[in-house]
């Protein structure tokens, strides 16, 4: 009786943590270039008490076995890396990836962080910046008195400057892919950096080499589907109150047992 309390407590445990991937998913539903996420569950180890297959006689073998679970735990999380809805912008310095890679930024440590928020800033350096202050890789100056900022498809960055004709290049904002995104460490702030599972970048001018292009003047929202996320927290709370019943049933059963 005691190894269903144990199942049960393993069902509880693993809807605990689906709801909180739950509640992250709809906190980050207004995030630019947010990934929804989701728990990966793995059944637990099997006790055998009869073994599949084995021989009752010399001329018969047991076509089933009789075998109990341990129970259940979240063995990964799984994070959506599907495209989120393209949003007209008002930023200035705003641009969204149409299509797969990743905005590369300089982390404090010199090593490079991927990102898909596109939300960009200047700094008071003039230094292109996302809205944690980490500059895009290859360092993009914009002039102090640039009076307009163009974005090509390709990431080529071109200022307006006051008695020039021709808008004057500033540099480029390259993109880079991964064969696994699902194996990027997540940092926060939007940020991914990369993991022995994700593989090494494959860095590249957008629109190239399978690299999405840029669209100036928007931001790629959360791919969160809210809907979806509402439904996924009602059967994870429902999942609970079932492991939960079960834990009572058994007491109830124990109870019982002591009595006799």
């Amino acid at each position: 009786m005691m190894k269903s309390l144990s199942i049960a407590q393993t069902g509880m445990s693993a809807q605990e943590f689906q709801l909180g991937m739950h509640a992250a998913n709809l906190a980050n539903g207004s995030t630019p270039g947010y990934k929804a996420t989701h728990a990966v569950f793995e059944d637990l180890a099997y006790q055998n008490y009869r073994q599949v297959g084995a021989s009752i006689s010399e001329q018969s073998i047991l076509p089933t076995g009789l075998q109990m679970g341990s129970g259940v735990r979240v063995s990964s999380t799984s994070r959506n890396f599907s495209e989120g809805t393209h949003q007209l912008s008002s930023g200035l310095y705003d641009v969204a990836i149409k299509g797969n890679g990743f905005f590369q930024l300089t982390l404090p440590d010199g090593t490079i962080g991927y990102t898909r928020d596109g939300s960009f800033q200047v700094d008071s350096q003039g230094r292109l910046v996302n809205s944690g202050g980490l500059p895009v890789a290859g360092g993009i100056t914009v002039p102090q008195n640039a009076t307009g900022i163009t974005i090509g498809q390709d990431g080529a960055v071109s200022a307006t400057i006051p008695g020039n004709t021709a808008p004057q290049s500033i540099g480029t904002i390259t993109l880079a892919s991964f064969i696994n995104p699902a194996g990027l460490e997540p940092k926060g702030q939007n940020i991914f950096t990369e993991s022995a599972a994700s593989g090494q970048p494959n860095a590249g001018t957008a629109g190239a080499n399978g690299l999405g292009i840029l669209m100036h003047g928007y931001v790629e929202g959360s791919n969160v589907n809210l809907v979806t996320e509402l439904v996924g927290m009602i059967q994870t709370q429902r999942a609970y109150e079932m492991n939960s019943k079960a834990i009572q049933t058994s007491d109830q059963m124990l109870q019982k047992l002591a009595q006799l």
